[in-house]
């Protein structure tokens, strides 16, 4: 089956599966009782709704990728840690775990990506005015591989504030580096992986969009934070261009941003950096007056603006820098007027 064919149909698949197989999922999470109340002012829907809806993508992506996926031993290690990611993920939507468990689980599922050789040992150089062509990690090549796939799963986890908003910047993020795969990498597995999730998500972004009729739950949101981190490592670090090792970090910026100004924002505080807040970047511009929708709109806008600038300094040599540095300072425009909004006081 030719490469187009096999993308387009994991599109597909995926797509129909995670829209078939949600209604089941919302009704399983009714009779477990994994229902989402609004008990605090982080939360911003007024009602009970349920969650577990990430076993829908889960189900959808998997089959996807079973189907036309070529099972390798590293795709077997993004399915195997996915599946861990997956039960500890539903385990917490239906009896809420203590922090430090499902971190234990996390990096017990980035050990077994890099015993499948899921591993970042070098990339290229982000100093321009040096030498060397590439930097070679060493010893702390597993080390920062675990931390690298543990940090994007749970930004994606941290971001799941708003309707559709998680879901919907990991389809943004999938079709990044789809698009980067069939341009640049050789592995057409990255290309299949990538279209499959962004079908699951697609599938269901209908069911999560502003008013959801489901959420995702962590079950959701850390398996595709672990499948976008692992695939990343996968398809992107290994590019040997000048500028291409900022790929995965633009494409990925939003919720890594989001992430790491929340743990300094906590420390600052005194708090600790795994307790949650209300200060993430869609609390702010829901503080600013904007509805769900705009707030998420702008955010897809923002995300999009960074895949789009990570496709073109992976294939463009000439402008890529440029585009880099505008779309960076883009995006910290919009981060510093959202944060410096003054909230209303809920």
């Amino acid at each position: 089956m030719p490469m187009f064919v096999r993308i387009g149909a994991a599109v597909a698949v995926a797509l129909t599966l995670s829209l078939a197989a949600t209604p089941g999922v919302k009704w399983f999470a009714y009779r477990v009782g994994a229902i989402d109340v609004p008990k605090d002012s982080r939360r911003v829907h007024k009602s009970p709704v349920p969650r577990l809806g990430g076993l829908a993508i889960f189900i959808a992506f998997l089959l996807s990728v079973v189907l036309f996926a070529d099972i390798t031993k590293e795709i077997r290690g993004v399915l195997i840690g996915a599946i861990i990611i997956v039960i500890i993920g539903a385990i917490d939507d239906i009896k809420p775990l203590r922090a430090y468990i499902k971190l234990i689980f996390q990096i017990i599922a980035a050990l077994v990506a890099v015993f499948h050789g899921i591993i970042i040992d070098l990339f290229s150089n982000p100093l321009l005015f040096s030498n060397a062509e590439y930097m070679f990690l060493g010893y702390f090549s597993i080390p920062i591989t675990v931390i690298w796939i543990v940090a994007i799963t749970n930004s994606f986890n941290l971001i799941d504030g708003l309707d559709g908003l998680s879901v919907g910047v990991s389809t943004i993020c999938s079709l990044s580096m789809l698009v980067i795969s069939l341009l640049v990498s050789e592995d057409p597995n990255i290309a299949i992986i990538m279209a499959a999730l962004a079908g699951a998500c697609l599938g269901f972004i209908p069911y999560n969009f502003n008013p959801a009729k489901i959420f995702m739950g962590d079950t959701g949101s850390l398996l595709l934070g672990y499948v976008l981190a692992t695939v990343s490592i996968l398809g992107l670090f290994k590019f040997y261009a000048v500028v291409s090792f900022a790929a995965p970090f633009l494409i990925l910026a939003l919720p890594l941003v989001d992430t790491a100004f929340a743990f300094i924002r906590r420390l600052l505080k005194g708090q600790n950096p795994m307790s949650p807040d209300r200060g993430h970047f869609h609390h702010r511009l829901i503080d600013m007056g904007l509805s769900q929708k705009q707030a998420v709109a702008i955010l897809y806008a923002i995300s999009g603006l960074l895949g789009f600038t990570a496709v073109v300094i992976t294939t463009r040599i000439d402008i890529r820098a440029l585009i880099l540095v505008i779309a960076v300072l883009i995006a910290a425009a919009v981060i510093f007027f959202a944060f410096r909004g003054k909230g209303h006081k809920k």
